[in-house]
């Protein structure tokens, strides 16, 4: 009870900074810097923006984050994992600080603690990673006009492009990803341009102990484009990795690939759409690759309505191997996606996969949002398996002929009483279709999902 009092004075006295702007997911990009106006005397103000000089150009601000959630799983794994009857419980703790030397330079540092406890299996480095540094980056930045900004980025960083189809933060586990990177940035008032060259970040089960790899190389350019007449906004990008040791259905070996995309978008009151398309090619251990995916996301929301109810349609073809040894590889790689790519469950990864993904939200109250969707999954090729988010196969296309992997349904209740808290409950029940039953168990899976939110 003592707790939850001081919880709740806490909260009071943070919504009273009325300047405080929404944190942002990439917590980097945030700025404090207009707090030098504000000459009321908080404690959260001064820890948001502490001035280190007369002129307020150079100062620190300090951030975190504890999230908690608890799952629980029937049938996890449709059958495979030990059945757990008392589910698991999952907490994240992040804790940064920002220091700006006036408009030309800054540095950022954050760590991360991930911790996992009740699981039957030991936990995977996406739940569990005790406490390492996550990011510890600088920038260099200069102005070359009024509209337009070159900074350079060099240290461990987050990536984050586009819909993090491919580039993600992977905010839904446990435990976000980062890299080893090296980044130039452009901005102007609507282009923005990133080249950048990057080592993938592994975690580690100790403490301090995710160095530097040199196992997965990951490089790339992705510019955005917008207020584009016709197609308003306007993506196009080229990533390329190289991964030391990689598995698929047809085989095991040194992996070079190179994704080359585009993708359309545009959120109005009203209508929202995002159109991506992208091929892969490059050498996979004695073959050549040559993959592809295509997806289409469009909602209408009904904002003059009282609950601003929305409806959409997801649907995604996603390529798969369409033969075995015959020196050319199909299957698409997702490379550092998302975790819940369908869902918080995330039972599926986006390889040989096609999918119809209708959805539908209300928002009750200004605070509370109710949402649902329906998955259909087909496998696209019989000569491919089923992977997981990370790629790792699941089940082999060798055991079963059906393409019918199984149907998805899910729901969500999101509360946002402020910007600091949020709460989220959930359910996700995954009917099995006929490759599940010929390939494993085929059980049925029912998981229930509930997260708690503290941001500072």
């Amino acid at each position: 009870m003592k707790t939850l009092i001081a919880l709740f004075f806490l909260l009071t006295s943070l919504s009273c900074l009325a300047q405080e702007k929404s944190f942002k997911q990439l917590r980097y990009d945030e700025n404090y810097s207009y707090l030098a106006k504000d000459t009321t005397s908080d404690w959260y103000r001064n820890l948001k923006f502490n001035s280190v000089s007369k002129d307020n150009a150079a100062y620190f601000s300090f951030g975190g984050e504890a999230r908690f959630q608890y799952f629980y799983y029937k049938n996890q794994d449709w059958g495979e994992a030990p059945e757990d009857k008392d589910g698991f419980i999952l907490a994240r703790y992040l804790g940064h600080v920002d220091f700006h030397a006036g408009k030309h330079f800054r540095t950022f540092v954050q760590l991360q603690s991930s911790l996992a406890g009740g699981e039957a299996d030991t936990p995977s480095p996406v739940d569990q990673n005790p406490l390492d540094l996550h990011q510890a980056f600088f920038d260099v930045s200069t102005t070359l006009s009024n509209t337009r900004k070159l900074t350079l980025r060099v240290g461990r960083q987050e990536l984050s492009y586009g819909s993090q189809r491919l580039v993600a933060v992977r905010e839904a586990p446990n435990n976000r990803q980062s890299f080893d990177a090296a980044k130039i940035m452009y901005g102007s008032q609507n282009v923005k341009l990133d080249l950048f060259y990057s080592h993938y970040v592994f975690a580690k089960p100790n403490i301090f102990d995710d160095g530097f790899s040199d196992a997965t190389h990951f490089w790339g350019a992705y510019a955005v484009f917008n207020k584009i007449k016709v197609v308003s906004n306007f993506d196009i990008y080229y990533l390329g990795i190289r991964k030391k040791a990689v598995s698929f259905d047809d085989g095991s070996g040194t992996e070079t690939r190179h994704s080359v995309g585009a993708r359309l978008w545009e959120t109005t009151p009203a209508w929202q759409y995002d159109i991506e398309g992208l091929y892969q090619f490059g050498d996979f251990a004695a073959s050549a690759i040559s993959a592809w995916t295509m997806s289409v996301n469009v909602a209408y929301t009904f904002f003059h309505n009282k609950f601003k109810p929305q409806i959409g349609l997801k649907t995604e073809a996603i390529s798969g191997d369409k033969t075995y040894n015959d020196s050319r590889l199909n299957t698409f790689n997702p490379l550092f996606p998302k975790g819940a790519y369908f869902g918080l469950a995330a039972l599926i990864g986006p390889s040989n996969l096609v999918d119809a993904h209708p959805y539908i939200q209300f928002n009750l109250t200004k605070n509370l949002i109710f949402s649902s969707d329906y998955d259909l999954f087909w496998r696209m090729s019989r000569n491919d398996g089923i992977y997981a988010v990370n790629s790792k196969l699941i089940y082999s296309g060798k055991v079963g002929t059906s393409k019918q992997i199984g149907r998805q349904l899910g729901g969500a209740l999101e509360y946002f009483p402020n910007k600091y808290l949020y709460f989220r409950q959930e359910f996700t029940w995954f009917n099995t279709g006929d490759y599940l039953k010929e390939a494993g168990p085929g059980k049925d899976i029912l998981m229930f999902g509930s997260t708690i939110t503290f941001k500072f």
